[in-house]
Order: C-alpha cells, then structure tokens, then sequence
C-alpha cells in the first residue's frame, strides 16, 4: 500500500506542476499582451515591440480565451469543429510517428550493436552517424518524398505518401536511440563482463542478460527524445508532401488563412505540443513499468 500510495503521490504532484506551468505560460502570454497594447496605446513609435519583440495584437496575439473558443468553432456551419479536425490530425500524425519511432528504434539499437563488437568499427561509423543530423530536415524531405513517389516502384506494394513521411520521422529517431543505446550496452563493469565468461556465456548471451538490461537506463531517456523527434518529423514531413489527414497539413492550411483566423493555427500548434507530449508519455510509462520489474527507479 505504501508503494501505491507513494506512486498515486508522484502522479498527482506531476499533475499539479503541469497544470501550474500552463497556468503561468498563459499569464505570462496575456501578461506582454496587455503590455505590448499599452506601449502601442501611449507611444506608438516605440521600436521595441514589433521589431525586437512580437507584435501583441490580436492578430499576432489572440486572447487565451478566443483560442479555447476556437476549439468548439467549425469553418463551414454545420461542419466539422477546429477541435475536431485537430485530433483527427493529432491520430494520423500518432500513427505516422509510431511507425518512424519504432523503425528506428530498431534500427538505432542495431547500430548500437555492431558498433558494439568493434571499437574500430565504432570509430570508423560513429562520426558518419553524427554528420548525418547535421544535414537540414527541411532539406530531405521532400527528396525522400519524391523517391517514394517515382522510385520506389520495384516494391510489391504501393508504396504511400504517409510511409515517406514515417521514412522522414525514422531518420530524426534512429540517432538518440545507436548513441545512447551504445553508451548503454558499454556500461556494465569489467566485473560483471568477467563473470559471464566465467560461465562460457556467447555474445549473444552476454548482450541479452547483461548488456541490454544494463543498457535500459540509458536507452528510456533516450527513447523519450526520440519520441518527440518522431512528431516533429512526422509533421514537417506532412508539409513536405502534403498529406492530407495530419496536423502538418492542418498547420500549412490554417497559416495560409492566418489573417482571417489567426486562433486556428494556434489550436494546431497546441495540437501538436499535446500528440507530442503524448508519444513521450507512451514511453515514460512503459519506462516506469519495464524499470520497476527489475527494481530499478526510472529518472
């Protein structure tokens, strides 16, 4: 029961410091809304707001109440309200991202492996690994789009839209999880190392009782980063292709009508922020229950 209660303990105070952070984040933001429109009231002249800092208009701005409204508002009547279209979006940008997530998980741990059995492989690939984030995001994506458009036809199904974009995500995922998947695999002491050749065990034995649970702690916080890089890729994929269903699409279709309805393009950002917040909590959880069998505290 201590244990229980100690854990509904933790949930609640998380809870509580997140409501109080969205509490402060939107009185910070009415806050310099109602400061930047009485230096626009008293001295209009004032170079600091509008060029250094944002406009604080309600075009630029709109009041925290009128976004929360917006939620509930359609843009045909009798349609579809804003809130809607955003967790339909929110879900097809879910999948798209679960799917990149996992495949490079995949991926990454595979790489984490190889670099494992070799410390001349590790330093012949690893500085590849690491160039390979430098290229811009926005720069490879619509080229993975046109490939799967044109040049994937060999393959015995149709390949889809939403796959390059799931593509896209795979390549933001696959980094966090071969670095801190090889830190992790190369954390158990000598010690421990000795003792399983003490008992004749294989290397694949070695890796799936000592390494890879060894590595768990290092590959959670790693799998939550690469969580939120599997959304952020997932949506500037959708505006790179254009698919239609997902919050990108939303994004790019609500900004284009930014001046007639600037609350909307605020309702998809949050939707965004929360399909994000989302996939990382998928993954602390499965952290907190996979950590807690073994007896180890998650971070």
């Amino acid at each position: 029961m201590t244990d229980r209660s100690t854990t509904r303990r933790a949930r609640t105070r998380r809870t509580l410091v997140f409501a109080v952070f969205l509490v402060v984040l939107a009185l910070l933001y009415t806050g310099y809304k109602a400061f930047g429109q009485a230096v626009d009231d008293t001295q209009r002249d004032w170079w600091v707001v509008g060029s250094f800092l944002p406009r604080s208009d309600d075009k630029n701005m709109p009041p925290v109440l009128d976004i929360l409204a917006e939620f509930g508002q359609a843009p045909r009547e009798g349609g579809t309200t804003i809130g809607r279209l955003t967790l339909d979006g929110a879900l097809f940008t879910l999948r798209e991202a679960a799917v990149g997530f996992a495949a490079g998980t995949i991926i990454g741990l595979a790489i984490a492996v190889v670099l494992l059995q070799s410390r001349r492989a590790e330093r012949g690939v690893l500085p590849y690994v690491i160039a390979s984030q430098t290229v811009p995001l926005i720069a490879i994506a619509p080229i993975v789009v046109v490939w799967g458009r044109t040049g994937l036809e060999f393959l015995p199904w149709e390949w889809k839209d939403w796959m390059s974009v799931s593509l896209i995500a795979t390549y933001l995922t696959f980094f966090p999880v071969a670095v801190n998947g090889l830190r992790g695999l190369q954390s158990p002491s000598p010690e421990a190392s000795e003792l399983m050749q003490s008992y004749a065990a294989g290397r694949r034995q070695v890796l799936r009782r000592l390494q890879l649970p060894a590595s768990l702690p290092y590959l959670f916080p790693a799998l939550r980063i690469a969580a939120t890089a599997s959304v952020v890729g997932a949506i500037v994929g959708e505006i790179s292709a254009g698919v239609r269903g997902g919050l990108g699409r939303l994004i790019l279709d609500f900004a284009g009508k930014y001046i007639t309805g600037p609350e909307r393009l605020y309702v998809a950002i949050i939707g965004a922020c929360i399909t994000g917040l989302v996939a990382v909590g998928v993954v602390a959880a499965a952290e907190r229950l996979l950590l807690a069998r073994r007896g180890i505290v998650a971070q």
